[in-house]
């Protein structure tokens, strides 16, 4: 009686880890030789101690072809890494609350071109550095910020961790060390006082926009961030494990990295994964599963439904995923991976635009982001093709493994849906 009980719970376990219906590989499309290199590729990683573990899945057309975990939850207690392993998002967490803002939009309650300033009057009188200059030499700004400019990075706010202006050393270092130190009535009054780093709507800049989005969400909605995203996305797309505060009874399943960067050699640690974020920082600090992430990448995939649920419209998605930069803003998208030539930006996510000059292989149109901490997604329309993957890799090396795994995971394909010109 006993071992069925065990066996029961554990078909039920195996259910629940199935985040989409199961697929052949070979009948979608790819060759189990090639697919059998991403596991030698992360098993020799691990032995190499360059990082603790990983987990990858691979969906195409709707189906899971591919879903694996390697190594471990936590190298220094020798736990296994298991499929519902929680990691933190980093900036992951930015499609998500994109997506949040979206929904809104739809119900005519977040206008793209409404300025900051409608929802948070301090914002109407901001000032613009001179990236150079002395900071108390400042120029009027000569347009609000929008909505619009929150959602694609164009707002002129920055992350003072990127850069070494004068500007750049009066900003947080990035999403969540804010959030570690501010809560959300703090941050916006900080960000309110701070000279921007460019004209909004003049060029993309990666830093605070995302964040800012969030708070202006919960300020429509009168309910924190992860509140309003479990409701409105979370729940219909069928993501249990996503969340902003991890609760103590799943704490066990974060996934930790390795105590020293295997780089450097200097001691690493992601500081979220033990202390409080003060409010939900829209940028960075949200949690999930790949499991969850997955089925977050094709909703979208699938025009913003999913099982039935929908989340978005299809044209709403596709302005979502489109370039939203075009030849008059400045763009420096590629200057945030080595890898990102050919990407425009669209609402909280890369997008490839040419064919050419990416370092990574992929289709026009294909979009993206990934997080700080080792996690990465893409979604290819072409190809019907999602993609998330999530090591506890926090320092330079999770670079490496987003462009071998696109290199792995395209080298394993042998049918394109999409043929080549």
């Amino acid at each position: 009686m006993r071992m069925l009980a065990v066996v029961s719970a554990l078909l039920a376990t195996s259910a629940l880890a199935q985040p989409l219906p199961k697929g052949d590989p070979v009948q979608a499309g790819f060759s189990n030789e090639g697919l059998a290199r991403i596991d030698r590729f992360f098993e020799r990683e691990i032995g190499k101690n360059r990082l603790p573990g990983a987990i990858v899945a691979i969906a195409r057309d709707g189906k899971l072809v591919y879903y694996k975990a390697f190594g471990y939850l936590d190298k220094v207690a020798g736990t296994a890494m298991p499929l519902d392993a929680i990691f933190n998002l980093a900036s992951m967490t930015k499609p998500l609350t994109a997506v949040a803002g979206l929904t809104l939009n739809e119900e005519a309650r977040l206008p793209l071109k409404a300025p900051l300033s409608d929802y948070f009057p301090a914002f109407k009188e901001m000032k613009v550095g001179v990236v150079g200059a002395n900071v108390d030499a400042k120029v009027e700004s000569a347009k609000p910020i929008y909505i619009q400019d929150l959602m694609r990075h164009t707002s002129g706010l920055t992350y003072g961790g990127r850069g070494d202006s004068a500007v750049h050393k009066l900003y947080p270092a990035g999403s969540a060390p804010a959030a570690l130190q501010y809560d959300g009535e703090a941050f916006m009054a900080k960000m309110a006082t701070l000279p921007l780093l460019y004209q909004p709507s003049t060029t993309w800049d990666y830093g605070f926009s995302i964040d800012v989005l969030g708070l202006v969400v919960e300020k429509e909605t009168g309910q924190r961030l992860g509140q309003y995203l479990k409701t409105a996305v979370w729940d219909k797309v069928g993501m249990p494990d996503t969340t902003f505060q991890v609760p103590a009874d799943k704490r066990k399943r974060l996934a930790r990295p390795l105590a020293n960067d295997p780089i450097t050699g200097k001691s690493q640690r992601v500081a979220i994964l033990d202390e409080t974020a003060k409010f939900d920082c829209g940028g960075s600090c949200a949690f999930s599963t790949v499991g969850d992430y997955l089925r977050f990448g094709q909703m979208l995939l699938d025009g913003g439904v999913i099982d039935g649920r929908r989340v978005l419209s299809p044209k709403t998605v596709a302005m979502m995923t489109s370039d939203q930069l075009g030849p008059n803003i400045k763009s420096q998208v590629d200057g945030t991976e080595p890898q990102r030539g050919g990407y425009g930006f669209g609402y909280g996510v890369a997008v490839r635009v040419n064919e050419g000059l990416a370092a990574v292989p992929g289709s026009v149109g294909d979009y993206t982001w990934n997080g700080a901490n080792g996690t990465a997604w893409w979604n290819d329309p072409k190809e019907r093709l999602v993609v998330v993957y999530a090591t506890a890799a926090p320092g330079e090396i999770r670079k490496y493994y987003r462009e071998q795994v696109a290199a792995l995971v395209y080298g394993a394909m042998t049918q394109l849906r999409s043929p080549p010109r």
